[in-house]
């Protein structure tokens, strides 16, 4: 494996920017807490290379340079666990981004997809292994031959990069509280319609797992980058159809760095299934999520095409729960 550029000792300009945002931050999002859990999910556009060096030149290439690796790492770091998508086959940004974190963070990560659709991507979990340990399950979402283009399975083939299910347990090793996370990036295609297939199959045959008996389907979350235009179109209606709920206070948050005003897209989600107007779920969602604006405190001066490679073109979403 190439040697990992060093992301221990930034100069002191990067430092104080690094501690405004440790500030910003702060006041942001609710403090990491015994007795909850943070969960987070974040597109992080392209992550594959990195320009090992502390600012971004003309002729670099990628754009994403060891200062903007450390930011990525203060965000990050602020969830127990967070889901990453389009990490790339090229792992030195991952790899230095676990560097910044420290030893005691861990990473859980797919193969490269194979064919176009895939687009040299992995998915990713990162976590804080002293507040969230894995509890046994890793594998992929794949769908049997047989159910391809039913009602209720429109995909008729495989998922490009399929579904990654993750489990996980946290709170006191007496009593542990055990969850599943289910991570997608769907593919945007050429046109909306082109994404409903994938969605419609995920929210049902995740839908499947959650009432079938098994001591992974508890407290199912799905969340990553569902790539939905508006909650009133298909995709929207797809993704909700089985009963995945995203949080209230997630509905309105813009996804994209690139929306302005009424103009608002809701790529990426987290939700889980609720019955009625009980939650599903053994964890307590404390009414608390959003998303972490980071551009009004990063790359202030660039276009919002500059910031896209540098940081992401997606803002993280978190969502908190309690564990009693």
């Amino acid at each position: 494996m190439p040697s990992l550029p060093a992301v221990d000792n930034p100069p002191a300009e990067v430092q104080r920017s690094l501690g405004r945002l440790r500030a910003a931050l702060d006041a942001e999002l609710p403090a990491r807490a015994a007795g909850h859990l943070l969960i987070g999910t974040w597109n992080l556009r392209a992550f594959g290379g990195l320009t090992a060096a502390w600012r971004t030149r003309g002729g670099d290439s990628p754009k994403r340079n060891l200062a903007d690796l450390c930011a990525i790492a203060e965000v990050v770091a602020r969830f127990d666990v967070c889901a990453i998508q389009e990490s790339r086959g090229d792992l030195t940004a991952l790899r230095t981004l676990m560097r910044r974190l420290g030893p005691e963070w861990g990473l859980l990560v797919t193969d490269v997809g194979e064919g176009d659709a895939a687009n040299d991507e992995r998915l990713a979990y990162v976590f804080d292994r002293r507040a969230v340990q894995l509890s046994g399950l890793a594998g992929e979402l794949v769908i049997d031959d047989a159910t391809f283009g039913d009602a209720k399975t429109p995909l008729r083939r495989q998922f490009a990069r399929p579904p990654f299910m993750v489990s996980f347990q946290t709170g006191p090793p007496a009593a542990p509280q055990h969850f599943t996370l289910v991570s997608l990036h769907v593919v945007y295609g050429a046109t909306r319609a082109d994404r409903t297939p994938e969605i419609a199959t995920f929210a049902h045959r995740l839908r499947q797992r959650a009432l079938e008996q098994d001591e992974f389907n508890r407290n199912l979350i799905a969340l990553g980058d569902f790539n939905i235009d508006r909650w009133d179109d298909p995709n929207g209606a797809a993704f909700v159809s089985e009963g995945l709920t995203p949080p209230d206070e997630l509905l309105e948050q813009p996804r994209s760095i690139f929306d302005r005003g009424s103009s608002k897209h809701f790529y990426d989600q987290i939700a889980w299934f609720t019955v009625g107007d009980r939650e599903a779920l053994t964890l307590h969602y404390t009414k608390e999520a959003g998303r972490v604006e980071w551009t009004r405190f990063l790359l202030t001066g660039l276009t919002s095409v500059s910031k896209s490679w540098r940081i992401s073109d997606h803002y993280p979403l978190w969502a908190r729960f309690a564990l009693t």
